[in-house]
C-alpha cells in the first residue's frame, strides 16, 4: 500500500494532453482510479449489446471501465433519440486501462499494471487535492429551455398523468456553454468536486471527451451475487445552520409528493431487478430515508435480490437501464413523452459511468449533477431535471432544478 500523505503534487509531471483516466471517487478515502493505453471499444450508434457482451467475455480478468448513454435504451425497446444533440458523446466506451489502483483509508494499492514512479506521480496529481488551482475558463450557460416552455410543459406533462398515460415522468433540460476551452481537465474536477463531495463522483477523460460527475446516486452495485439499486427521488436544500438543516430534513421525510415520487420508482425498480432475480429475492431495504450531502439533502431507497447465477453483466443491463429514477412509471410511456416534450439528445446524460471487477463485481453510478465536455467542439453541457407528478407545482420544479446545478456552475463564475 502507498500512502498519499506529503506526495508533492506534480499535476503535470509525465502526463499527455490526451491521456486517458477514470476516477471513480466515493469521496471517503476510497475509489479506483484506472489510466493509460489500454484495449478499448467505442460505439457511436446504439446497436451496441453485443458487442458489450464480447468485450466484457474476452476481458473478463481484466478491470473493465464502462460509460453507457441513456440512448441505450433505443435497443432495449422500440424507442428513438432524434431530439438536437450538442455535445456528440458516443454512446458506449468499455475500456481496460493499464493501470488501476484501488483506494482505501487514503491509500492506493496497484491491481491491474506495473508501479513506476511515472504513474505515482500521474496518481499523486488526481488524488491530492491540497494545492487545487482556481479555474480561469470564461464559462457560460445559457439554457436551451426557456423558463416559460418549461413551466408549460409541466403542465402539458400533468396533462398525461390525468389522462392515465404515466404516474410519474422526469422532465429535464440542458444548459450549455459554447466555445468553451478547458485547459486542465483533472484541476476542473477537483474543482467541481470539492464544493459537492458526491460519493459517486467520477472523471472519465477519454481523448477529447471529459466527464466531471458530482452524482450523489448509485444506478447499481453487484457484490457477488447481490445486486441492490439505490434510486434517488426528493431534494431539498441544505440549512444555514443545524436547526434549520434539522427542520429541512423532517419535512422532506414527511413531504407526501416527494415520498409518492420515490415510492412510484422503488415500485418500478423492483419489477425492473424481478427480471434477473431468483424468486422471492426482491425486497426493499430502505424506503425513502434522507441523506445529506454537501449541497442538498435527499431521499433515497435501497433495493436488492440475489441474481440468477446464469445472467450476464449485459442481461443485468438490458433489465434494468435506464434506470427508473430517470424516466418515470411506467418506464416505456415515460421515455416516449421524454423524447416528445424535451429539447435536446440526452446522451450521457442519465446514462451511467462504473466498473466491472475480474470477479464479475460491478458499481455504476447515475449520471446526474454533471458536466460533459467535448473538447473538439469546445462544449460544456449541464443538465438538470425533476420528478413530475400529479402533485408538481411547475414553479417549484424549476426552482428545484436551478438548486440541483447552481453550485456547479457557481464555480466557473470568476
Amino acid at each position: 500500500m502507498l500512502f498519499l500523505q506529503n506526495i508533492m503534487l506534480l499535476r503535470h509531471f509525465g502526463m499527455k494532453e490526451n491521456r486517458r483516466t477514470c476516477y471513480l471517487n466515493s469521496n471517503d478515502g476510497s475509489g479506483i482510479l484506472g489510466f493509460g493505453d489500454g484495449p478499448y471499444l467505442r460505439l457511436d450508434d446504439v446497436n451496441c449489446f453485443e458487442d458489450i457482451e464480447q468485450f466484457t467475455t474476452k476481458y473478463n480478468n481484466s478491470y473493465i471501465f464502462a460509460l453507457f448513454s441513456y440512448d441505450l435504451k433505443n435497443e432495449i425497446e422500440n424507442l428513438s433519440s432524434n431530439n438536437s444533440d450538442e455535445i456528440g458523446f458516443p454512446a458506449v466506451i468499455l475500456w481496460c486501462p493499464e493501470v488501476v489502483v484501488r483506494i482505501s483509508n487514503d491509500q492506493y494499492e496497484y491491481v491491474q499494471g506495473d508501479e513506476k514512479d511515472e504513474h505515482n506521480d500521474f496518481i499523486s496529481s488526481i488524488l491530492n487535492e491540497n494545492t487545487v488551482a482556481d479555474l480561469k475558463e470564461t464559462v457560460s450557460f445559457s439554457p436551451r429551455t426557456s423558463k416559460e416552455k418549461y413551466l408549460d410543459t409541466v403542465n402539458k406533462l400533468k396533462k398525461h398523468i390525468q389522462k392515465g398515460d404515466i404516474y410519474e415522468v422526469n422532465y429535464c433540460q440542458e444548459y450549455i456553454s459554447y466555445n468553451t476551452d478547458i485547459k486542465d481537465i483533472n484541476n476542473t474536477y477537483v474543482n467541481l468536486n470539492k464544493i459537492t463531495k458526491a460519493p459517486f463522483s467520477c472523471l472519465f477523460h477519454f481523448d477529447e471527451f471529459a466527464v466531471f460527475s458530482c452524482s450523489p446516486e448509485r444506478f447499481l452495485q453487484k457484490d457477488h451475487l447481490h445486486l441492490i439499486a439505490q434510486p434517488i427521488k426528493g431534494t431539498s436544500k441544505r440549512g444555514i445552520n443545524d436547526a434549520e438543516d434539522k427542520s429541512l430534513i423532517e419535512s422532506l421525510q414527511n413531504d407526501p409528493k416527494e415520498r409518492s415520487e420515490n415510492i412510484m420508482i422503488v415500485d418500478l425498480m423492483r419489477n425492473d431487478l424481478s427480471k434477473v432475480a431468483e424468486k422471492n429475492t426482491v425486497k426493499v431495504d430502505e424506503l425513502c430515508e434522507i441523506y445529506s450531502f454537501e449541497t442538498v439533502h435527499q431521499m433515497i431507497s435501497t433495493v436488492s435480490c440475489q441474481v440468477k447465477k446464469e445472467h450476464s453483466f449485459v442481461d443485468i443491463l438490458k433489465a434494468t437501464f435506464p434506470m427508473g429514477s430517470m424516466t418515470g412509471a411506467p418506464k416505456i410511456r415515460a421515455m416516449e413523452l421524454i423524447e416528445q416534450y424535451e429539447d435536446f439528445k440526452r446522451g450521457l446524460y442519465s446514462g451511467s459511468v462504473g466498473y466491472i471487477s475480474p470477479n464479475g463485481d460491478f458499481d455504476f453510478n447515475v449520471i446526474i449533477r454533471t458536466m460533459i465536455y467535448n473538447k473538439n467542439l469546445k462544449t460544456l453541457s449541464c443538465s438538470v431535471g425533476s420528478a413530475i407528478t400529479i402533485k408538481s407545482d411547475a414553479e417549484k420544479e424549476y426552482e428545484e432544478c436551478q438548486l440541483k446545478i447552481k453550485k456547479m456552475i457557481d464555480v466557473f463564475k470568476h
